[in-house]
């Protein structure tokens, strides 16, 4: 039998599907991270199975334990406490270690925090970027933003919120960003502003869980390698202001940067 990869909902207990729902009354046995949250869901539809406990401080003695059950043939089905094991999660250790050792892994999709929050943003296009947890420290959330040439999805700790969304503020104040928190949930709420006014909105740190959107921002571009580009048109003849106009089309920086930067 395959490792089966289930999700589970983010929040609302009736989002589940009804082949997770199937595969975990089938399971022999239900990993999960909570073994209290997992049975919450459990009773909410009427299902008795076998939990066994699989989270970030055991997952490397389980999957140990898990692997020869699997490779005999036992049903086992893996959910975290809210969407899809392995993302963000727990999980990619046992799917790996089951596929090195030929045992099929399928995977039950589900609900979604990202892809939820992504299109209740407003911001989504044709590409986008998922970051995980954002980075802890002034110094690694400057050196982020710089980078985020798409629309970016994170996870965010409501404590830790505040001082994220200063420090885009600081960086971009006119980005489009979301607050999304407790998606899903009773008192889910959506906030869509720039980065000044959520910065301004989230002062002190929310209650619940929360996604963060990002829109995409302008790439940056190195000046030196253009301004070279507008001096190497000139010495064949270009006039100044022309090349100064060619090469901000083909980079994007500045026309009149470039024009005054080459005198």
């Amino acid at each position: 039998m395959p490792l089966a990869v289930c999700a589970t909902p983010i929040g609302n207990l009736e989002d589940v599907t009804l082949r997770v729902l199937a595969e975990l009354r089938a399971a022999d046995v239900v990993l999960c991270e909570d073994t209290r949250h997992t049975r919450g869901l459990l009773e909410r539809h009427g299902i008795e199975a076998r939990l066994l406990s699989y989270h970030e401080h055991n997952e490397a003695a389980r999957t140990a334990e898990l692997l020869p059950r699997l490779e005999a043939g036992e049903r086992v089905a893996l959910v975290s406490d809210a969407g899809m094991p392995g993302i963000s999660d727990p999980g990619a250790r046992i799917v790996r270690a089951a596929l090195d050792a030929g045992v099929p892994v399928t995977v039950l999709p589900g609900p979604s925090a990202v892809e939820t929050a992504l299109v209740a943003s407003g911001l989504v296009g044709e590409r986008y970027q998922f970051l995980g947890f954002l980075p802890r420290g002034a110094a690694a959330l400057s050196a982020l933003w710089p980078a985020l040439t798409t629309t970016a999805v994170a996870f965010e700790s409501p404590q830790r919120l505040p001082a994220t969304l200063r420090s885009l503020a600081a960086f971009d104040p006119v980005r489009r960003v979301a607050v999304c928190r407790e998606l899903t949930k009773r008192f889910e709420e959506v906030v869509r502003g720039t980065a000044g006014e959520l910065a301004a909105r989230f002062s002190e740190p929310p209650k619940g869980e929360i996604t963060l959107v990002v829109g995409a921002g302008a790439p940056v571009v190195e000046e030196e390698p253009s301004l070279a580009a507008v001096g190497e048109l000139v010495a064949l003849g270009v006039p100044r202001r022309r090349a100064a106009e060619i090469v901000a089309g083909l980079t994007g920086v500045s026309r009149n940067k470039l024009y005054r930067g080459s005198l």
